[in-house]
């Protein structure tokens, strides 16, 4: 056999595998994620090492950004998320956010969140929160939606039909709190915080648009316009009965998992936690997705969504990519194991050829001499 062949041979062997070794942690990561593609904290956590293993110090410039913001929730997630993925931070930043922390859980700023919760019905931490939910527990903040967004769509105005469905299913789930004592709080919550997301523009635009359209079924116009008409903030339990006969409870279903996924997000990653969740979801599946996450991770899940954003809930690059990586894989792999046979074939067969010649030589040498 001619060097040249087994040279060639030699020489795909060492490009191919070559080729499987650089391929080879990419199809590992692809693999992973597309095994983990059910199951967000999984993704996100393989995501995540993918990240921090490329930038290390991301978690504190994000912690120095939410201490400049003055979100010391947020800075004392990514405070739990690097404990958890045990990257060292300077004891002066662990500090500066324990000090955040303790003046926003300070008596007084509790009590100013939680007036302007009750007073505005606008959330963005758990004081607010609770005042928000404390003013629709009273039926003073729902009433007060949809009698301002009744009287828009009474008199053909721009009218907001997502807070309008929100407030109006919100009278309904207030109902079912008071007889469970409290076993509905946390669609209660829910509730009040799509819909406070919703008037502080942080609903995301996809699932701002999926509400929108199911809101439509939710309220019998009507009714409602019947129930505005005589209703007031001075009167709120005939005005909350009234309004309650105007919303469809059977049509409802879709909205109110969605508030109950909202609840559970809160329940364990904090109002803001929701709130973020709010924003970068496009249907309720994300929030969803977004709740089994939370209930994962707790206090890191705000600090996750904020490195990861939606890619913390769902491939952020499609399966076919990710598919790719491992068809090339194993391409590379086929061809290096290829490769190992021809080789492995052309040496027997240089060998075989190389022994057999030297019979032939002995045996020509064997028959000279018998001659001779």
């Amino acid at each position: 056999m001619r060097p040249a062949r087994l040279g060639s041979a030699l020489l795909c062997v060492t490009l191919s595998a070559v080729l499987s070794a650089a391929l080879w942690p990419h199809a590992r990561e692809a693999g992973a994620i597309l095994a983990a593609q059910d199951d967000p904290a999984h993704l996100a956590d393989i995501r995540l090492e993918s990240v921090l293993r490329n930038d290390p110090g991301v978690i504190g410039r994000n912690i120095e950004a939410a201490l400049a913001a003055q979100d010391a929730d947020l800075a004392d997630s990514f405070v739990a998320l690097a404990q958890e993925k045990r990257i060292p931070l300077s004891d002066d930043m662990i500090h500066r956010v324990a000090e955040a922390v303790a003046e926003e859980n300070s008596t007084s700023h509790i009590a100013r969140r939680f007036a302007s919760g009750l007073v505005t019905g606008q959330a963005d931490d758990v004081a607010s929160l609770s005042g928000t939910v404390t003013g629709d527990l009273f039926v003073i903040g729902d009433i007060r939606d949809v009698l301002r967004e009744g009287k828009h769509l009474a008199m053909g105005e721009e009218t907001d039909r997502l807070v309008l469905s929100l407030a109006a299913a919100g009278l309904a789930v207030t109902a079912a709190t008071y007889v469970s004592i409290g076993g509905a709080s946390p669609l209660r919550a829910g509730l009040s915080l799509v819909k406070d997301a919703r008037k502080v523009g942080r609903l995301g635009e996809g699932l701002a648009a999926w509400a929108g359209r199911s809101a439509r079924e939710i309220v019998d116009s009507p009714a409602l316009e019947q129930a505005v008409a005589s209703g007031s903030v001075l009167r709120p339990g005939a005005t909350a009965t009234a309004i309650r006969a105007a919303f469809r409870a059977d049509k409802a279903d879709e909205l109110v998992r969605l508030a109950k996924d909202v609840g559970r997000v809160t329940e364990k990653a904090g109002s803001r936690g929701a709130l973020d969740t709010l924003k970068i979801a496009d249907d309720p599946q994300d929030v969803a997705r977004a709740a089994r996450l939370a209930e994962a991770e707790g206090g890191r899940t705000r600090a996750i969504l904020k490195i990861l954003g939606r890619g913390a809930l769902l491939l952020a690059s499609g399966a076919f990519d990710l598919a790719l990586w491992l068809f090339s894989a194993l391409v590379a792999l086929f061809g290096f194991l290829a490769s190992v046979k021809s080789v492995t074939e052309r040496t027997t067969q240089a060998w075989l050829n190389r022994n057999k010649a030297r019979r032939l030589h002995k045996q020509l040498a064997a028959a000279s001499l018998a001659q001779g």
